[in-house]
């Protein structure tokens, strides 16, 4: 009696055993496979780069490397001179213009008055021409003018968003063109977390499902939300034709790696201390809804 007793407790601790196993092992199959997470996140922004709209010698740098800027701020200044000079060299030139529209103006008035006795047509048609002349020169001027007093409020480089200047290395006296980046500016409204999903994870993802993000080396999470799925990534077995043909990869390899899919999550709340640094890494986890749960 006591051998069958310590064989049929054998038994049960085997059974439970295998039983906590298969529970375990189920448990660890729905995380690792079906559960809409991800160690695969990326902490993005939108990067302006900050380029003079007019080319010249830097003659002052107002922000550092690093440096949190609001929109609006100088970030630097060209050397004004040049343009302040081509704003006097417009203003003068504009009012000779304006000065022979008035001359070609009152010729026409005075022109105008006598009868066609004493003025022939072709003249009156010269002094027609003049006038419309003297006109689209004035109103050239005015064009040359604006643009002067357009590059002389150009010459101060300022910040288009809020953000954070990096990657400067700009000094005094450096000569910058028009259109060429010196510097990165980090926009902070647009901080976000991409997650690079599984395909076979998606149908548990929708917009503004509730989310936990966990940056490389943080103790704390960010909350945040679904915010958009990518509407397309890239099909690596179809390359260029030129015959505009479709090019497919004849090959077929048997295991076949689910595609990773951008997921965009917006951040609602973060903890002090916790730095937003375009570029780290982070673990990103969808949390089911309830009534989704219940759905399933």
């Amino acid at each position: 009696m006591t051998a069958l007793l310590a064989l049929l407790g054998r038994m049960a601790v085997t059974v439970a055993a295998v039983l906590a196993a298969a529970v375990v092992g189920g448990h660890l199959w729905t995380y690792y496979m079906e559960a809409p997470w991800t160690r695969d996140g990326r902490v993005r922004a939108d990067v302006v780069e900050v380029a003079p709209d007019v080319s010249g010698l830097v003659s002052e740098v107002a922000v550092r490397d690093n440096q949190p800027v609001r929109q609006g701020d100088l970030l630097f200044r060209i050397d004004r001179d040049r343009f302040m000079l081509a704003l006097r060299e417009a203003d003068a030139n504009l009012a000779s213009r304006r000065a022979a529209l008035d001359l070609a103006t009152a010729n026409a008035g005075r022109y105008g008055q006598l009868t066609d006795a004493v003025v022939t047509k072709e003249k009156r048609e010269e002094i027609a021409a003049a006038q419309q002349q003297a006109q689209a020169a004035t109103d050239q001027a005015l064009a040359d003018r604006d643009l002067a007093r357009l590059n002389l409020a150009r010459s101060d480089v300022r910040a288009s968003v809020t953000g954070t200047i990096t990657n400067m290395d700009l000094r005094p006296g450096t000569y910058v063109a028009a259109g060429h980046g010196t510097m990165a500016l980090v926009d902070a409204a647009s901080l976000h977390v991409d997650g690079y999903f599984e395909e076979t994870k998606l149908p548990r993802i929708r917009m503004g499902d509730p989310v936990r993000v966990r940056l490389m080396g943080e103790d704390r999470d960010i909350a945040g939300r679904v915010e958009s799925i990518a509407g397309g990534i890239e099909d690596r077995e179809r390359g260029a034709s030129a015959s505009l043909l479709a090019n497919i990869n004849p090959s077929f390899t048997w295991v076949r790696l689910a595609q990773r899919v951008p997921v965009r999550i917006a951040l609602d709340r973060v903890p002090d201390g916790v730095a937003l640094i375009p570029g780290r890494t982070a673990t990103v986890e969808v949390e089911q809804l309830p009534e989704r749960q219940a759905s399933r």
